[in-house]
């Protein structure tokens, strides 16, 4: 279809080949629908000779006289409103499926292609199902592991890094100031800032707060703990252990002089808050207290 028979359309300005071919198209009873819809609308009137006596006593000389059709606007913002909305449905067409995971929750999530997702606490990913057999594109925001079957590119956005790979399995990790890429078979390529970075499998590719992290060690096993119910780290701040926390038992976590800056290694069940608690404030030399959905973290000298 032409991108003016719309308009022409609604003006009635098609001629008889145009007509024609426009009803053979796919969008013409939708076209119709809505100049049906439309055409039950009427416009505001407007008294021509009344609106010239007040012009005439209010300028003392008759203005040109311009004929009106208040309903050709109309129309015309119609086409606009129109194409606007068949806009709409295809680009939002395109967005597909949305996955979200709430505090203290996983998914799993089966693509097209029969790859697999699993999708840590408090997490979201974006896809488009009608394209994925041209473009295996995923859109991420928390975390997840990738178990990518094999075929065409498989590529995943975050805000920090895109992941590309054929077919493979990794883990991908991108939160407020923390991006890891974990490959745990095959051969992932990571590119962050403009940087491209080949990641075989038993390799991590890390940023913290903007700084790519060296000298990480290799991770133990064929999928990352926390799949297991184990949330692990290696020289990783306490802010971001205690962000951990709270996603994964649904709590807000507030603390009184410590140091969140200071490096943590060490793991916490997410399945047991007392057990998790004491794993993280022992080895830290801090200590705890809950009341309810609230647990304060604080240093050994204050007093309480």
């Amino acid at each position: 279809m032409q991108e003016n028979y719309l308009a022409k359309w609604l003006s009635g300005e098609l001629s008889e080949e145009e007509l024609a071919a426009f009803k053979l198209s796919a969008e013409y009873k939708s076209f119709e629908r809505l100049k049906e819809v439309s055409s039950t609308l009427e416009a505001p009137e407007f008294d021509v000779d009344q609106a010239l006596v007040r012009a005439k006593e209010n300028f003392g000389t008759a203005p040109k006289v311009i004929t009106l059709n208040p309903f050709k606007p109309f129309l015309r913002i119609a086409a606009v409103l129109a194409i606007l909305l068949v806009g709409s449905y295809f680009y939002l067409g395109t967005l597909g499926q949305t996955v979200t995971t709430d505090y203290a929750e996983s998914t799993n999530v089966i693509l097209p292609d029969n790859s697999e997702i699993i999708l840590n606490a408090e997490s979201q990913i974006t896809y488009s199902k009608k394209n994925w057999d041209k473009e295996r594109n995923i859109n991420l925001e928390g975390e997840a592991f990738f178990k990518v079957a094999k075929g065409k590119k498989f590529t995943v956005a975050t805000e920090d890094g895109t992941v590309t790979v054929l077919g493979t399995q990794f883990n991908v990790e991108n939160r407020q100031g923390f991006f890891e890429v974990t490959c745990f078979e095959g051969l992932v390529s990571v590119t962050h800032n403009n940087t491209e970075t080949k990641l075989p499998a038993g390799n991590s590719f890390l940023v913290i707060n903007g700084e790519i992290i060296s000298d990480l060690e290799k991770p133990i096993g064929d999928t990352p703990s926390w799949m297991q119910n184990e949330s692990s780290f290696n020289r990783i701040p306490l802010q971001f252990v205690f962000a951990e926390l709270e996603r994964q038992f649904n709590i807000i976590v507030t603390t009184e002089n410590v140091d969140t800056d200071l490096l943590f290694t060490g793991s916490f069940n997410n399945t047991n808050l007392e057990m998790a608690l004491k794993s993280i404030s022992t080895p830290s030399q801090i200590k705890f207290k809950v009341e309810d959905d609230n647990v304060l973290f604080y240093a050994g000298n204050t007093s309480k």
